[in-house]
């Protein structure tokens, strides 16, 4: 646990207390709540007493039901035979669960950098090494630089479209790409969609899942937290091959016995109201993000921005010497907006900055990233 690095959000929000009127740019969350639905399902779990009790491992039965017809209508996932449906509490639950059964101290899982901090310190939380494999300069996957890294220590190679922390949208061909490199290989293709309905400028999400043949190599985690609101809840499921059953059940049931089951109803709820919900959310956080785009524009080569058509993070590449955690520092502390410095996505050169948009409503968003322009301008001119 000492060779696991700290999560920097924590380290940022102690950052942000001690400096009052601060706007946070920092922790990847939406500026909505659940839908109504979602808070209707309580009082059909509270007016049940046995809901108060253990429910099983995998997930409540309504929910499972709710999620395999979503599967299937939104992601073109079918369940069957070979493959089974978790409902955990939250993505991260699905990616430990995933990374404990099917690795083995020293083994190798590929990252593709830069890559989300929380998988990478589960990996090494279970005695695993990182193999990072650098995206190309718009952070877009290279297929040949992950089948060359592939090793008889490897195990996985993690994917997340759209990503964080870079909002790339990685392209169906890529993704069928790394899925059959996976499947020669004999390993997993582990894929983070969180943020699948998170899309702009006519891109689209894809769902390796979905490709033929893969359904006995390929890990698919959601979650409910960005696009139903629902970050507090802690609810995300996983499709992963059935042999691997035997293992997620005995993980789940050690560490959680079984997901919160009032949020499970909640979550039954949610989606009831369907995607539809996080589209009509959706126009309000492309104007945000349009907004960034446009105060980021003003600084000039101070900041190189790569396309991100998704999610809602910006990962800038600043024009400058200074530490990218002294430079979050300043911001913080000089000019009261907080972002996340890019060591923590395993960017070891250059100076980079994640900047998270979607927590934001117009005017706070606004004044936000005025001050983050502003705050470099000041630091670096």
């Amino acid at each position: 646990m000492q060779s696991v690095q700290s999560p920097i959000i924590p380290v940022v929000a102690e950052l942000i207390r001690a400096n009052p009127g601060a706007i946070s740019l920092g922790q990847g969350v939406v500026h909505y709540g659940p839908p109504p639905e979602a808070i209707q399902q309580i009082e059909t779990c509270l007016r049940d007493p046995e809901n108060h009790k253990y429910k099983l491992v995998w997930g409540i039965p309504e929910l499972r039901e709710a999620v395999a017809r979503k599967l299937k209508t939104d992601n073109n996932i079918t369940l069957g035979d070979d493959r089974e449906l978790f409902v955990t509490a939250g993505g991260n639950m699905a990616f430990v669960n995933a990374i404990m059964a099917i690795t083995d101290p020293g083994d190798e899982v590929i990252f593709n950098t830069p890559y989300y901090f929380n998988h990478e310190m589960a990996v090494n939380i279970a005695s695993v090494r990182s193999v990072c494999v650098a995206t190309d300069e718009n952070h877009q996957l290279q297929p040949d630089a992950i089948a060359a890294a592939i090793t008889d220590r490897t195990r996985a190679v993690v994917t997340i479209s759209p990503n964080n922390p870079t909002g790339a949208v990685y392209s169906e061909e890529s993704l069928r790409q790394v899925n059959a490199i996976c499947a020669d290989a004999g390993v997993y293709h582990i894929h983070d969609e969180a943020y699948e309905y998170f899309v702009y400028d006519g891109a689209t999400h894809f769902s390796p899942g979905s490709a033929e043949s893969s359904a006995g190599h390929t890990i698919s985690l959601f979650s409910l937290s960005k696009s139903y609101g629902f970050a507090s809840w802690r609810i995300g499921y996983m499709v992963a091959p059935a042999d691997l059953s035997a293992s997620i059940k005995k993980i789940q049931d050690t560490i959680l016995i079984c997901p919160p089951v009032i949020s499970q109803f909640a979550a039954v709820g949610a989606l009831q109201a369907g995607n539809a919900y996080c589209r009509q959310k959706l126009g309000d956080i492309a104007e945000v993000r349009q907004i960034v785009l446009d105060e980021l524009e003003t600084l000039g080569d101070l900041v190189t921005v790569p396309p991100a058509d998704g999610a809602f993070y910006f990962l800038l590449r600043i024009d400058t010497g200074i530490d990218p955690m002294r430079l979050v520092e300043r911001l913080i502390s000089e000019h009261k907006v907080a972002v996340i410095p890019g060591g923590t996505f395993g960017i070891e050169e250059g100076c980079y900055l994640r900047v998270a948009y979607g927590a934001l409503e117009k005017n706070t968003a606004a004044e936000g990233i005025g001050r983050l322009a502003r705050g470099l301008r000041a630091i670096l001119t």
